[in-house]
């Protein structure tokens, strides 16, 4: 390793090396790269390289690692705890001793693999004392700042150009092939490049934190919420990766979209001999959101309250303050989308004819989720310029893995400047060629992205406005080599161009406004939030514990519907991976390292979905929009063992609900 031999996603947990040095502490680190022609490596024989393995004991669960006789996963972790996250208000203790109904409950999640349909890919090249990669990414800027410290050459020296992904859902927000190509390609200079396995992806990279979660919600006679008590506790693997932001994320989330007056949910990431959990899709508020919606469906029939109804007394509504303190006072749409699924929850609760074994069940479960870094500086920049043949150039960094970012941030580009979308040329993600746009993750490139193309877009039209002297409602159109606004003209040919090629410019940049969190967790850690809710019907087979999705209904507040088709795609997408993850994914180490043995959802388990789009516009969205990706996977696997008690009277605690599970929990109810 020319330069450090170690890289991270965030700045004060660099702890994982590109190679190990005398121990590997989960089965799947690299220890070494074979670099060759093609035919060369077909030949290679694996069992014939030099290294001599001995084997160590292993920590896998958190309960192992916790362990007074433990060893350490790290130096420098004692303990192996990675950092705690913590959230209070109120006095939560208190109002549970005082309250009319508690309820109790236990749950936890496994490891989940992301199944992009791409395995990570990519090459490199070494351009005189420069390096290029190219591949599948969701952070190249990240990835550029820790390839050149892998390397140890000036950060500028180091190019990074994105594929078009296929998938990433959080997992390639990590490095993963890049240090190996970019080592390789400046020590040979030659093109290197690699692609790998599905075995090798399923062993090496990251994947959604088991959780072991803990929780107590109480309400009063009438059904109102008094208190929540979360402990949650995330397999964090054997480095660091996003453990931080899952902890410090679940905290504020927990409380769900609900008014909670008492309050404390505290989180630890734990360090083991696993790979590392990283970054997916809803950063662990989708394992809090179980716990919590399935006890609050426990607790609603404690009080003998109709779930939906339960639901709408506790929404949080505007100038209500959240579980961090925080008051919005427009933009909480939580109850239009519960109001927006009371026709199907009237229509599904309505008796059906079933054979005997055979018993339908109806579930809701609701959403909220924070659109960007979690408190912290969450910058994008978009740059936007004109040439002398009148041609106009976005310069888009925001990473498209498929949830539509080049389509959407181009279309609030267009709206801002007032031109037509296909006049648009679009430069994609190049570290060299496009401003840093952030890392696509949280939910936040509509919404962050999307307002700095809009700022960009009327910054750019101002310009233009101010050099014809006309009036802030001008239409403009752009066509050989020429501007034309009202009745005034202007030619590009002949004008100066900037260093950038362009005749005219703006380039802007917008961080969302967040306040730290003190030491109770008190702040403002969001400018915006998402919500949703959705309905689950299903069949149980009660001699078989199977189960058959017939219908989800899916409302979900995004503010602004900017492209209303790709919102339908998402909520649909999000629904397809809930259901994987309620039903069937289990990743275990070593075990199920390959599509066969872990399974995932197929087109052949998907029931009808309806989507049904709120608009609740948000103060700080461009034009109201809100993020959505991550919100729509949050309720579905809630919802799912919600219904699943519905039908059956048992409780699914541990995910997935297999038919093993779902006939366990059956029985277990028959003998009570």
């Amino acid at each position: 390793i020319p330069g450090r031999n170690a890289f991270g996603v965030i700045p004060a947990f660099v702890d994982q090396p590109v190679f190990a040095v005398e121990e590997a502490i989960f089965k799947g680190e690299a220890v070494a790269a074979i670099v060759g022609t093609a035919a060369a490596i077909k030949r290679f024989d694996p069992t014939t390289f030099p290294v001599t393995w001995q084997p160590l004991e292993a920590s896998q669960t958190p309960d192992a690692a916790l362990a007074p006789t433990s060893h350490f996963i790290q130096p420098g972790r004692p303990k192996n705890t990675l950092v705690e996250g913590h959230v209070e208000r109120g006095n939560a203790t208190e109002a549970l001793v005082g309250a009319v109904h508690t309820i109790t409950q236990r749950f936890t999640t496994p490891f989940i693999e992301h199944a992009y349909i791409e395995p990570e890919a990519g090459y490199a090249r070494r351009v005189g004392d420069r390096v290029e990669i190219y591949g599948c990414t969701q952070a190249p800027h990240m990835d550029r700042e820790a390839v050149a410290d892998i390397l140890g050459i000036p950060r500028g020296d180091v190019r990074v150009m994105a594929s078009a992904c296929g998938g990433g859902f959080g997992s390639k927000l990590d490095l993963s092939f890049q240090p190996f190509v970019a080592i390789a390609a400046w020590a040979l200079n030659r093109p290197v490049a690699i692609a790998y396995t599905r075995t090798e992806s399923m062993a090496s990279t990251t994947k959604r934190h088991p959780s072991d979660i803990t929780i107590t919600v109480a309400c009063d006679l009438n059904g109102k919420l008094r208190a929540t008590d979360f402990e949650g506790v995330f397999n964090t693997g054997a480095y660091a990766s996003w453990g931080p932001t899952v902890a410090n994320r679940v905290p504020v989330h927990a409380s769900g979209p609900y008014f909670t007056p008492n309050y404390r949910a505290h989180s630890k990431a734990v360090l083991t001999n696993n790979p590392p959990a990283g970054a997916f899709r809803g950063f662990g508020v989708p394992q809090s959101m179980v716990a919590l919606e399935c006890t609050l469906d426990l607790l609603a029939e404690r009080a003998g309250m109709d779930q939906l109804e339960f639901r709408l007394l506790n929404a949080l509504r505007n100038g209500q303050p959240t579980a961090t303190g925080q008051v919005f006072q427009m933009g909480v749409g939580i109850v239009e989308c519960l109001e927006a699924l009371r026709p199907a929850w009237e229509k599904a609760k309505q008796p059906q004819l079933r054979p005997p074994h055979i018993k339908r069940g109806v579930g809701l479960a609701t959403c909220w989720y924070g659109c960007g870094n979690t408190s912290l500086p969450n910058p994008s920049t978009i740059r936007i310029g004109i040439t002398r043949d009148g041609d106009v150039v976005l310069h888009q960094g925001a990473i498209d893995i498929g949830q539509g970012a080049n389509t959407v941030i181009t279309q609030i580009a267009a709206d801002a400047f007032g031109i037509p979308v296909h006049q648009f040329k679009l430069v994609g993600t190049d570290t060299d060629k496009t401003p840093d746009a952030g890392k696509t993750s949280a939910s936040r490139q509509t919404f962050v992205s999307g307002n700095a193309a809009k700022k960009s877009g009327e910054a750019l039209r101002a310009q233009i406005l101010r050099e014809a002297n006309v009036s802030d409602d001008a239409k403009l159109t752009i066509a050989d080599g020429k501007i034309t606004i009202g009745n005034r003209t202007i030619t590009l040919h002949d004008r100066p161009v900037n260093p950038h090629g362009y005749v005219f410019m703006a380039e802007e940049t917008y961080d969302p406004p967040t306040k730290p969190l003190d030491a109770l967790g008190q702040g403002e850690p969001y400018a915006v939030y998402g919500y949703g809710a959705q309905l689950v019907e299903l069949d149980v087979d009660i001699k078989l514990g199977t189960i058959k999705l017939i219908k989800i209904t899916a409302a979900h507040d995004v503010g602004r519907a900017i492209n209303p088709m790709l919102v339908e795609g998402q909520i649909e997408g999000g629904i397809a991976q809930g259901i994987g993850m309620a039903l069937m994914e289990d990743y275990i180490p070593g075990r199920t390292e390959n599509l066969h043995d872990y399974l995932i959802p197929t087109f052949g388990d998907m029931p009808e979905i309806t989507s049904i789009i709120i608009e609740v516009e948000d103060g700080h969205g461009p034009y109201g929009a809100k993020g959505l990706g991550e919100h729509v996977l949050i309720p579905t696997a809630p919802a799912i063992l919600n219904a699943i008690r519905k039908a059956t009277g048992a409780l699914v605690r541990h995910l997935p609900a297999t038919p093993d599970k779902v006939l366990a929990a059956i029985h277990e109810v028959e003998r009570s």
